[in-house]
């Protein structure tokens, strides 16, 4: 068997299968890691905020998802500076965001049932009903994810609003 598994001719073949089992018992064992947010301009605050996510398993699968337009407005009481969409494709391109999606407009708990993750990493400034009633929410509509809060980095100066604000002046 095993000069059968060396011959030029199988050998490579052989090699892709083992290669292609190996890829897919590493993708199993992934731990589904959300994070949200508006991510108008991307700083060294987001930055701490994957890296602390990913942190958080041992072989990570770091999901983002990016606020519509249209939540923005409704939390923020602000429009963001970017679209949705540009802001969409900045974080699809950010080396340590594994999957980038837009939030859903209707609601957070069927986004969230949609991806299913293992794990929620909110960030230390992320306050509101959805999050006072997250817990709560996902346990109601059957998930068992583990909710997270992640610590500030620096946040006298890598606050998103307070960057904009320092660009005004």
């Amino acid at each position: 068997m095993v000069r059968y598994l060396l011959t030029k001719k199988n050998c490579g073949r052989q090699l892709q299968k083992m290669l292609n089992i190996h890829g897919n018992i590493s993708n199993m064992h992934k731990t589904n890691i959300m994070v949200f947010g508006t991510f108008d301009m991307i700083h060294e605050g987001h930055e701490d905020f994957f890296k602390q996510a990913r942190a958080l398993a041992e072989n990570p699968h770091l999901i983002v998802s990016v606020a519509r337009d249209s939540a923005v407005q409704r939390v923020k009481k602000i429009s963001s500076k970017s679209s949705e969409k540009e802001r969409l494709r900045r974080i699809s391109e950010h080396p340590l965001v594994d999957q980038a999606l837009l939030g859903d407009e209707k609601g957070y708990v069927s986004h969230i049932q949609n991806i299913r993750p293992d794990i929620i990493a909110l960030g230390y400034d992320q306050e509101g009903e959805y999050v006072e009633h997250l817990e709560r929410d996902l346990r109601a509509a059957g998930l068992s994810t583990h909710i997270v809060r992640l610590k500030a980095y620096k946040p006298e100066l890598y606050k998103t609003s307070k960057l904009h604000h320092h660009a005004r002046q």
